[in-house]
This record gives structure tokens, sequence and C-alpha cells, in this order.
């Protein structure tokens, strides 16, 4: 395979063939998610960055690449002699890769890219930074498919039911679920493209992508039809039968742009533009009324059902005995044999493994010791590997997909004495993630109002951290997933009763370590007053958080009322799956903090 500067080479050789001034790349793949197949991997095959969000432009004499705050010390080493250049803006600057372009790019200049993994939503935003300066858009470019030529095949993975004792509805309840809000929105034709949606929807889970139980298909509904877009090979017969029994049509997946330009006239069709490409949008006949918001499972899918909500509380019992056992292992294990960060991967995923329907990793793990910490979301790597040494911090961010739920947790653990800021730094996050999964707030309030909960303490002490404090999570679906979220931006969505969402505040101090501490919490209705309803958080997640690494002369008593009771909470639910050795180690780590 050739370098990332002779693949810049030769793609520049297309740009000059082509007549083409800019080449835009995004991460992305037709369905627009954030895990993808390898075969849409562009970013990591032509530059070695491998973050899981990037933009990359490049043009005759420039080649840069924009990602956020998590990955840009990251970003920094993988480019290195890449002959592409990281441009990083400060913090929670909006400065991105069309301020660049609107700066640099001549007027009448034309722009290229392959409209297969650009949202409509991006293309407009795009169009309208340069609407003055009539530029030239080819939105069907594919330059980089000539140019690889042992890219990876697209993946081929069997559907497998997803039965109702996980899920809490049938899949037909969930198809009459939605043609209602489709009948109440007028809408008669939904078109998804978000691949989780879509498995929701139909009770069914996949393995075409890493982390994430999914086959890659399309879906569109209408009051009387569902055409499921997706190989035929990957539907057993069983489910087949099925299928056709409901009324439900298996289509090719490559046909789903020639039945929407073959719709009916005057109907509508409700699309998310976040998640529908620029040429699936471009089928849409402009007979049809086009309707765009996020899409109607997407919104059902985020408020877990009482079924969901009673397995999730299983699955985190199941987790949590995961990883009271890997941490009890290496506490033992430390400096008696060589440990690294891709041993401790393994060893995780060896713990977790042994748990019952579980189906493997939500994501890529990372432990990462000491400067490693300091990359938001480093993955060890055979060229980065760090020896575990006997003084230090490790953090480890890690999560499962469980035919029950999904998990993700980060724990921060000192090895040997923790120096006074680490101390310091570990309490000051601690006291944020505490502030939030204790808040109580009306219903109506969004995710960037709580934000400032947990980031309060840290900013009293001029610190900061430039991610999210929390994501929606799936249930046996994506680790991230939305609409809600917890985070600066201001997202239109509030917080239900029934979402799931992570509390992650951290500290990242580059080229030295980073702490975060990361829960799950599931939203749940508190009191109804004059005012309102209230609403509140329950901590599902279950693993001691390191008490070593807190000073205890920056908590208040409620701080300390709060982890003394989570810490009886987890070892009241973990101890009774434990060895007498492991539910020893488990006491003295869970008693209280007095």
């Amino acid at each position: 395979m050739n370098s990332p500067v002779k693949k810049l080479d030769l793609l520049r050789a297309a740009l000059i063939q082509n007549k083409i001034d800019v080449y835009i790349i995004p991460t992305a793949d037709p369905h627009l998610g954030e895990n993808m197949p390898d075969h849409w991997k562009i970013i990591p095959w032509l530059t070695g960055f491998t973050g899981s969000a990037a933009t990359v432009v490049i043009t005759d004499t420039f080649a840069g690449l924009w990602t956020d705050s998590r990955y840009f010390i990251q970003a920094e080493k993988q480019l290195a002699g890449s002959g592409f250049e990281l441009t990083r803006p400060k913090a929670f600057q909006s400065l991105d890769y069309l301020d660049w372009l609107s700066e640099n790019i001549n007027q009448g200049s034309r722009i290229a890219l392959d409209g297969r993994i650009f949202s409509i939503s991006q293309i407009r935003k795009l169009e309208k930074a340069f609407e003055r300066k009539k530029m030239n858009f080819d939105l069907d470019c594919d330059l980089i498919s000539e140019l690889w030529t042992d890219r990876p095949p697209m993946p081929y993975s069997v559907a497998f039911d997803y039965p109702v004792e996980f899920c809490g509805k049938d899949r037909s309840r969930k198809i009459a679920e939605v043609r209602e809000q489709m009948k109440k929105q007028h809408i008669d034709i939904h078109f998804l493209t978000s691949v989780d949606d879509i498995m929701w929807l139909l009770n069914i889970r996949g393995n075409d992508l890493a982390y994430s139980p999914l086959l890659i298909s399309f879906l569109l509904i209408s009051e009387k039809q569902v055409l499921f877009f997706v190989e035929n090979k990957k539907i057993p017969i069983r489910l087949a039968q099925e299928f056709n029994m409901m009324g439900m049509v298996l289509m090719p997946y490559e046909e789903a742009a020639g039945i929407i330009s073959d719709l009916s006239e005057g109907s509508s069709i409700l699309i998310n533009p976040a998640t529908t490409s620029v040429s699936l949008y471009n089928s849409i006949p402009e007979r049809l009324r086009i309707i765009e918001d996020i899409s109607i499972p997407t919104r059902l899918k985020a408020i877990k059902n009482k079924t969901e909500i009673e397995n999730i509380g299983k699955v985190m019992v199941k987790d949590g005995i995961a990883l009271t056992k890997f941490f009890f292992w290496f506490e033992h294990s430390l400096g008696k044999i060589v440990l690294t960060e891709l041993s401790l991967a393994d060893k995780i995923l060896e713990f977790r493994s042994a748990q019952k329907d579980f189906l493997g990793p939500s994501f890529s793990t990372i432990t990462a010791f000491n400067e490693h910490a300091a990359l938001p979301h480093y993955s060890p790597a055979s060229e980065t590997d760090s020896e575990i040494e006997e003084c230090g911090i490790l953090l480890v961010d890690s999560g499962g997909q469980y035919l029950g739920g999904t998990t993700d947790i980060t724990r921060t653990i000192s090895i040997g004495a923790p120096g006074v800021r680490q101390k310091k730094d570990f309490t000051l996050v601690l006291k944020g993630h505490i502030s939030l999964a204790s808040a109580k707030f009306p219903l109506g309030t969004k995710g960037y109002q709580l934000d400032l909960l947990a980031r309060k303490a840290l900013w009293e002490h001029g610190l900061n951290y430039g991610h999210g404090t929390g994501h929606g999570v799936g249930c046996c679906l994506n680790v991230h997933e939305g609409p809600h979220n917890i985070s600066p931006a201001d997202n239109k969505t509030i917080i239900e009763s029934g979402m799931l969402i992570s509390n992650e505040p951290a500290i990242y101090r580059e080229g030295e370590y980073g702490i975060r501490t990361e829960n799950l919490i599931i939203c749940y209705e508190d009191e109804e007053t004059e005012f309102g309803q209230f609403l509140k958080f329950e901590t599902v997640s279950l693993c001691y958080i390191d008490k070593t690494m807190i000073d205890k002369s920056l908590l208040d008593q409620k701080e300390i009322n709060w982890l003394n009771d989570y810490h009886s909470e987890v070892y009241d639910k973990i101890s009774p799956h434990l060895t007498e050795a492991e539910k020893e180690w488990l006491k003295e780590k869970t008693d209280p903090l007095n």
C-alpha cells in the first residue's frame, strides 16, 4: 500500500485531470452514522489518522484535516510526515473547514465531493457559505474508488431476531406506533436511513459493523407497505417468511434511490436531513412534499420502556462483575507479570465474555496510561502500546454490547501514591460527576442547561474539558445514540423520563495524564408540584470509584454521602457474584469515606 504522501500525490493528479479546485472528504458512509464499515474508512486509508470524526480538504497546494478536541494530540502524531496538516482551533471555537474555505478559495472555484457520504444538511451549509462567491459544486464526484485498489468489500452478516423479552414490544406493534405518528403528522411515507432506527423498528440485529450490532440497510414505510432495502442473503428464511406475512417486501440495497424516484405524486415523505445523503435526497422527485425532521423511531427508541429498563439494570450488574474482576486481577498482577495497555484491553474483553448474553465491545476499549490518558479517545495499538509501570495514572474507558443493553463506563485509578494536583483534579471531576448525577430539574429542561452542573467545580479552578458531558445510549444498538445529549451545544431535545445517558466530566493534562469518571444515568420522574413535573437521574453503572484519588477536603457532606451510598449499592449488587477474595477486596474499595 502506498504511503499517505504518495496517495496525496495521486489524488492531486486526479484533481488536475478533472479540473477540480477543492476536494472534500468527511468521515462518513451512506448512512451518516458514527460507525461505518472498513469499506468507507477513507480518511484513515488516505491520511493515517484513525480518529472517529474528521474532515479533509485538499487543493493543489494544501491538504488539511479538521477534527474535534478529543483527537488534537492524536492527530498531530498520526499526521506527521503524511503531507496533511491538522488545523487546530481553540476549544469551543466555531472555526471549521468552511471558515478556511471562505478565506482561501477564489470565487468561481469548482468544489467536488462524493454526495453519497454528505448529508443534505451539510451540503446546504456548504452552499450557503459560498452563495456570494458563486462556486461550482460537483456533488457526484468519487475520486477514491479508482485509487483505493485494495479497498475492503462491503460487510456481510446474517440478521438475527431480537426477542421481545429484551425489547419489550414486538415489531408489528412498533411499526403500528410509527404509522400512528405518521398519521398524526400527515406523513404518507417515512424513509429511514439510520441503521439503528431500522434495527430497533424490526427487532433484528446484525454484525456488519464493529461495536454496534447492525445490519446495513435502508427502509421505507408507508400506510400499507414496508420496503426493506437489504442484501437478500442477509435475511434468514424464517425471518424472511415472517416479514412476508407482515406485508414487508425485501428489496436490493442498491435500489433505494430508484424506488424513491418513482414514488407517487402528491405524497408527503419524512426524512432526517442530518442522516439522508445528498445523493438520496436528490433522488426524491419534486412532485413529493418533503418534511424534514428527526426520524420517528429515533424519538421513540430514546425513551426506554419498562422491559428495557429492567434489562439494563441486569446488564449493569453483569458489566460491574466483569469490571470488578478485572480491577481485582489487575491489582494482584501488577509487578508480577508484564502488563501493557493492549493486554489490559484484551483482559477486559475476557472478563466481559464470561458474562451471559455478551455480544462484544460497544467501542474500542481505551486503556491509557499516563500521557496517553490525556488523549480523550486514545486506543492502544502495537505502535503506541505502553507497559504499565508501578507508578502513574491509568484510565480505562470500556463498554459492552449485551442482548439486554449497551454499557459505557470510565474509571481512572492511581498506581502508587497520587500527587497533590492529581488528587485535586480527580476530586473536581468527581464533584462535577456527582452534581449532575444528583440533579433535580423540571420537565422541559434541555441537555445544555444541565451541562454547567458537571463543569462548575472545574471552571471555578480555571479548568475545563473540550468534549460533551453526556451522550445518549442505545439498547443493544449504538453506544452513542441521540437525539438527546448533555453538552454546551444547544440541542433542542429535552431530557425525558426513560432516557439513558452518560455522565462523564473530565480533565486532561497534555503530556502528563487524563482523568475521567463516567457512569450511565437514566432519567425518571420525581415529584410533581404546583410548578410542574420534576425529573431526576438514577446512576445505573456499577463499579467502585478509586478513593485513593480523592482529596476529601474538596468534598462537602452531600457529596460524601452520595459516594458512600453509591459504593454501598455497588457492593450489595456485585459482591454476591464474587469469590471470597474478590468480595473482601471490593469491601475495602467501597467502605465509607468518613
